[in-house]
């Protein structure tokens, strides 16, 4: 496995929508298990590949190191990690939750988002196996988070554009601060 270099807010990359994956084969599991070993190397819970500049929609996550209170797999048969391929999300209510979310792609900054509570995802597992996943809570707005990154949704597209253009600013700091050392 390859660590992949995180790609950051404003890449263009990051706003397009990603390409459907015809099928899992070994070169897609490749990418996922490199995109898994990114996501531990950089501490995060969940990792979209256009986040490592791979326009395909495939979202790997693990939220098993998370200290949360819930059960948020409501699908006992499945384990983390999870690989989702093409991951199709719907609403399984219309309660919403906000709650604040960091981001790989936009390091330092955590946003205030609302997303469902619960939701069911369809995919292609690691496998090529079509899923359906019920999920709830944290997990819930993890797949939604990775599903934005393959729709070209970013965090501080949820911000009025005064706050949009506030938190970009504070990202370019971040990485002129980073570059200068």
């Amino acid at each position: 496995m390859s660590i992949l270099s995180l790609i950051t807010a404003p890449d263009p990359i990051l706003k397009k929508v990603a390409s459907p994956v015809d099928t899992v084969n070994d070169s897609i599991r490749q990418l996922m298990d490199d995109m898994l070993e990114t996501m531990y190397h950089n501490h995060g819970v969940g990792l979209a590949a256009p986040q490592v500049a791979v326009s395909k929609r495939i979202i790997v996550l693990d939220l098993s190191k998370v200290d949360i209170k819930e059960d948020n797999i409501t699908n006992s048969e499945y384990k983390y990690p999870l690989f989702m391929v093409n991951p199709i999300v719907k609403a399984i209510s219309n309660q919403t939750v906000t709650a604040k979310e960091g981001c790989l792609s936009l390091p330092k900054q955590a946003i205030e988002v609302s997303r469902y509570h619960e939701i069911q995802v369809t995919y292609l597992d690691y496998y090529n196996n079509l899923k359906t996943l019920n999920a709830e809570g944290w997990l819930a707005r993890a797949i939604q988070h990775e599903v934005d990154h393959l729709d070209g949704i970013l965090l501080v597209d949820y911000l009025s554009n005064l706050k949009k253009e506030a938190a970009l600013n504070t990202l370019s700091k971040i990485k002129d601060a980073a570059y200068d050392k």
